[in-house]
């Protein structure tokens, strides 16, 4: 059977203290086992009295005694590691999660580029689910063999001609394992990675949805979505087959398997009826494990793909450590930086960033602006860079250390959190309600705010209170302003609003962090008015233009 790599791979995840957990879980379940089995022989003499058997007694009243004691102590037992076993598999869930989150949260964001990411909410909640149950199942598979192999044991003792049917059985599991072990590990794959492109038609479906009807490609998207379902509905589908297939030979097994205990019961006059009914009894426990296993190691090897995936985020590399140097005062000129992609690489020189200046980044889709500034903001490292403070050279990771404190908006970053109130606080938790409040009045979502009975509890994505595509993207800018960054990057963070709007929202926030030097990439000309430093990125140079101090002024004004 090939789930060596699966329960391997799951073992590996657990800690030195979930493994003893889960041994403990082991030892409850011998137990459980060791009572069940006592429990089955000791019912003979109650059946049959005057029969011998192991452990029973000449007197009925013993022998009920024992019946009930050890069936409490087999459901207590059961129920104990039943409730153990289920706070192992919440912790392994919360760790299983909360790693390759954590992870991700760490990667560094040249290793993110070739990740989808519709792959990454796929790793992040369905395919944790399939490792969730891959390890319930590995539990269940241990109660399974544990108990099988007590139960044979007691019918070994009892009766050791008997157990030649034995065979039998485990011929039924050999033969059920080869006969659909390959194709259930086929169908798991492919379910795993049809999953994926499910998570490709759910992303953003609000925008995706305008985009279909604007092509008026209903049907198309309709048909596209239908040909996902109806794989994954066919692996689903399969892998119940299989299941059942599975059953039925295990199923056929024991009905050659019964029979012929009774034949050897017949043939040896060694065996009394009491020994038969024991044997019996304890044989049938077996049936329903028998099942158990073969589902345990299907859901083992359905696992196995998702494994796969999860060690490849969780090895994606993550270089990008936080800085510990103290940052650095004044102004810093980039003398020298060159960051990839594109291919050939941007070359960007002489760049002064000034504390209260707004630097402009301007270009062509695609041509490597984000690359620029997320080198700038720290977030990824150049090929070179050559840096100075105060005529003394300035390393990149000092620089690093000077940014730590940061703001990046990208333009489709949207709050996940529930209320205004909790989008801004998750930015600032300590603010009081009136500095809130000023940060909205800096970006001009102060009167939409305000006009709501719920104020600052306002839902941010309510269903009578929804927030714009303009609103939200205010409210990301009122979070940069409660940051404080020492560098602030609004990449197209302003794109959803018109021209005028996004002078005066960069007006607010320029006004609002004196102490700020603020890039912010546009492909909007208009952005110049405010700025003091363009950087125009063409082919593979960034060049660096002061804009003159005397400039058009944008008067301040609220947007409508």
């Amino acid at each position: 059977m090939r789930v060596s790599p699966a329960w391997r791979g799951l073992l590996a995840l657990l800690p030195r203290a979930e493994r003893l957990s889960l041994l403990t879980y082991a030892l409850l379940s011998v137990g459980s086992a060791i009572s069940g089995s006592l429990s089955a022989v000791l019912l003979v003499p109650l059946v049959q009295p005057g029969h011998a058997v192991p452990f029973a007694s000449s007197h009925v009243l013993v022998n009920a005694a024992g019946f009930a004691a050890s069936g409490i102590a087999f459901a207590l037992l059961r129920w104990q590691s039943a409730r153990l076993g289920a706070a192992q598999v919440a912790r392994f869930a919360m760790r299983l999660r909360g790693g390759v989150h954590a992870h991700l949260l760490e990667a560094s964001l040249p290793g993110l580029a070739g990740a989808s990411s519709a792959e990454i909410a796929n790793v992040l909640t369905f395919n944790s689910e399939l490792l969730v149950q891959g390890f319930g199942a590995m539990q269940q598979l241990a109660v399974a063999v544990l108990t099988s192999l007590v139960s044979i044991a007691f019918a070994l003792w009892i009766s050791p001609v008997l157990m030649l049917a034995i065979p039998v059985l485990l011929l039924a599991i050999l033969l059920t394992s080869r006969v659909t072990g390959r194709e259930h590990g086929e169908v798991s794959r492919r379910y795993v990675a049809d999953m994926t492109d499910l998570f490709w038609h759910s992303e953003d479906f609000p925008r995706r949805l305008r985009h279909v009807r604007s092509f008026g490609k209903e049907d198309s998207e309709r048909a596209s979505y239908g040909d996902v379902s109806q794989r994954l509905g066919q692996g689903y589908k399969r892998q119940l087959e299989l299941v059942a297939s599975s059953r039925l030979v295990l199923e056929l097994g024991a009905a050659v398997g019964i029979p012929a205990v009774f034949v050897l019961a017949d043939r040896s006059h060694g065996v009394d009826g009491a020994a038969l009914v024991a044997v019996g009894l304890l044989l049938g426990r077996l049936l329903p494990y028998l099942i158990s296993t073969r589902q345990g190691f299907q859901q083992l090897r359905s696992a196995e793909p998702a494994l796969v995936m999860w060690q490849r985020y969780m090895a994606m590399d993550t270089s990008t450590q936080p800085p510990t140097m103290a940052a650095t005062a004044g102004e810093v000129i980039i003398e020298s930086m060159r960051v990839k992609p594109p291919r050939e690489g941007i070359v960007l020189e002489g760049l002064v960033l000034r504390p209260g200046e707004l630097v402009l980044v301007s270009g062509d889709s695609g041509i490597g602006k984000s690359s620029l500034v997320d080198a700038l903001s720290g977030m990824a490292t150049p090929d070179t860079f050559k840096a100075s403070h105060q005529g003394r050279p300035l390393a990149f990771e000092a620089w690093r250390a000077h940014v730590a404190r940061g703001a990046y908006v990208g333009q489709g970053v949207r709050p996940w959190q529930r209320t205004v109130r909790e989008v801004l606080a998750w930015a600032d938790p300590e603010a009081s309600e009136a500095t809130l409040h000023d940060a909205l009045r800096s970006v001009g979502l102060d009167r939409r705010v305000d006009a709501s009975p719920e104020g600052l509890d306002l839902a941010v994505h309510g269903v009578g209170s929804r927030l714009s595509g303009g609103e939200l993207q205010r409210l990301m800018l009122a979070q940069v302003i409660l940051r404080r960054p020492v560098l602030a990057v609004l990449d197209e963070a302003t794109s959803a609003l018109d021209a005028a709007a996004e002078l005066t929202v960069l007006q607010g926030v320029r006004a609002s962090l004196p102490a700020a030097v603020i890039v912010v990439v546009s492909h909007r000309d208009a952005v110049l008015a405010l700025a003091d430093v363009h950087v125009r990125v063409t082919g593979d140079r960034a060049n660096v233009e002061t804009i003159p101090p005397i400039r058009t002024i944008v008067p301040s004004r609220r947007p409508a």
